[in-house]
């Protein structure tokens, strides 16, 4: 039992080693996203900054108070889609075509999801919703162009909390499609 023990104590020790060099620490405001970051050993970086409530765009405030371009902070949007909920993952620079998001499922129509349920759905308040650790995996479809960027930054879960890391790593974690679905 003791051996176990100590195994476990030294896995521990590496994940919050990980944790803390990625980012994802408690004092860092660790969340299911970064914590499913850190599991899955990708590089990531955590920006927190502060959220002002009376701000009129949660996207357009994280790009202002990180000193990044809109076109790369992606906002993360729960649709319906012919009965089923996908997540819309856009720059903040543009707007979610809905039609279009209904293509790349292969659906007919999509509209904005009610946000209590799309609240209750992943896990995140609205403003706060990561594409990253929801509680009901969602279909994900990211906007085509994050792959024209090093990194893009995302909701990390929380309101004042985004994480920077490849487009590539995004959508091998959440399964995502890439296609146009974003309108500038």
């Amino acid at each position: 039992m003791a051996k176990k023990s100590k195994k476990q104590q030294q896995e521990k020790e590496e994940r919050e080693a990980h944790s803390n060099r990625a980012g994802a620490g408690r004092r860092a405001g660790g969340t299911p996203a970064t914590v499913a970051l850190a599991a899955a050993g990708v590089e990531f970086t955590v920006h927190a900054y502060d959220h002002d409530p009376s701000h009129p765009s949660y996207g357009e405030e994280a790009a202002e108070a990180m000193g990044v371009s809109p076109d790369r902070v992606f906002k993360t949007l729960v649709a319906d889609v012919d009965g089923a909920l996908v997540v819309g993952v856009v720059p903040v620079a543009g707007s979610l075509d809905l039609k279009a998001l209904a293509t790349a499922v292969g659906g007919k129509r999509a509209a904005m999801a009610d946000p209590v349920l799309a609240e209750r759905t992943t896990g995140y308040v609205r403003g706060g919703i990561s594409p990253l650790g929801q509680r009901k995996k969602l279909r994900t479809v990211l906007d085509e162009s994050a792959s024209s960027h090093t990194t893009i930054c995302v909701s990390a879960g929380r309101r004042g909390l985004e994480v920077e890391l490849s487009p590539e790593d995004l959508a091998k974690l959440t399964g995502a499609t890439l296609a146009p679905i974003g309108r500038a």
